[in-house]
């Protein structure tokens, strides 16, 4: 009886001591290794850090998926129809999909806050604080990132249970602080990140009240409200109106004003049309690097519209055809590709 109590006492106090000696688990590791990149795309895209590394968690196993540790695709993120990089096959939905692979984890991380900031099925979840997360968690599940039906729930956990909320309100400086890691984020076109988190993430795009020139106050009646976009002004047409009513008020030709909305002839103008009023820009604003097309059909032509872009500069930068047609999930850069962010150590 005393031999059984002795052995029992041996197995309690081995078990003990192995488990205080035991280190982090995987999932703490995973934070640990990605916290500072998911801080650093939330400045950068708008989408909040303890989605980012929520999500990879959940989507990669916590880094010990196949497609993690083969293909550096930590969120699950199939390859659609104009995806040029390297691609990996695990079953998903159906058997043998295609799914993207990348050069590095930092590269996966990168390409999954440009899927979400840049598709249009996304873009209502940029109106969430970034410190909404369970806002964020659901509405990534209403709008079909996943068809797990406790998709939500299971972000929403791993949040609570590691306390990745407390990220959203983080500095990079004082993420790598914190781990101890001595390395400082640093981008090669020379940008910064700001001090403080904003209380909203970035918008994909934004129209403001245009403020025309006393030139133009006297060529073009002041009742008329203008807009701007991209720094190129513009109006919504009304009923009634057409291209060449509006050029002549603005005394402008109608092939003008054509040629700055991407027309060759004049067609019929509905009320609520955007009409630029001068040559749209040959990239988009800064920060709208890309853009997903979310529905098979799309125009480019309403892309280069709705960012203020001129449509031959699109079709140069991504090397299209005239006339080529778009699929869902293709896509489109809006500006040329920008150098990647690196970490430096001190």
């Amino acid at each position: 009886m005393m031999k059984k109590i002795l052995s029992l006492l041996s197995v309690f106090f081995l078990t003990a001591f192995f488990q205080a000696g035991a280190g982090p688990g995987p999932q703490e590791d995973y934070i640990t290794k990605y916290s500072g990149i998911a801080v650093a795309e939330m400045y950068r895209s708008g989408v909040p850090a303890s989605i980012t590394l929520a999500q990879g968690l959940l989507e990669s196993g916590s880094g010990r998926s196949v497609l993690a540790t083969k293909g550096n695709n930590h969120f699950g993120i199939k390859c659609h129809s104009k995806w040029k990089g390297k691609t990996i096959r695990a079953d998903d939905d159906e058997k043998n999909e295609c799914f993207r692979a990348y050069v590095s984890p930092d590269e996966s991380f990168r390409d999954h806050s440009d899927f979400l900031r840049f598709n249009d099925r996304y873009k209502f979840l940029f109106d969430y604080p970034v410190t909404d997360y369970k806002s964020w968690a659901y509405g990534l599940k209403k709008a079909g990132y996943a068809t797990d039906p406790s998709y939500a729930p299971k972000l929403i956990r791993y949040i609570e249970d590691y306390r990745l909320y407390e990220f959203d309100t983080k500095t990079v400086g004082e993420v790598y602080a914190s781990a101890g890691k001595g390395e400082v984020l640093s981008l090669d076109d020379g940008e910064s990140y700001p001090a403080e988190i904003p209380e909203s993430p970035l918008k994909m795009e934004e129209a403001t009240l245009y403020r025309p020139s006393v030139a133009e106050e006297q060529s073009f009646s002041l009742s008329r409200t203008m807009y701007a976009k991209n720094g190129v002004p513009f109006i919504y047409s009304v009923e009634g109106e057409s291209y060449a009513s509006i050029a002549s008020a603005r005394k402008l030709f109608l092939k003008e004003i054509l040629r700055f909305n991407d027309l060759d002839h004049e067609e019929t103008l509905l009320p609520g049309t955007v009409v630029y009023l001068e040559a749209k820009k040959k990239m988009a604003a800064k920060g709208l690097d890309k853009y997903i097309v979310g529905k098979d059909g799309e125009k480019l032509r309403d892309i280069a519209q709705r960012f203020a872009v001129r449509e031959k500069n699109l079709i140069k930068l991504n090397g299209l055809s005239a006339g080529e047609q778009l699929r869902e999930g293709d896509e489109l850069l809006l500006r040329p590709v920008r150098k990647r962010f690196r970490l430096w150590k001190r």
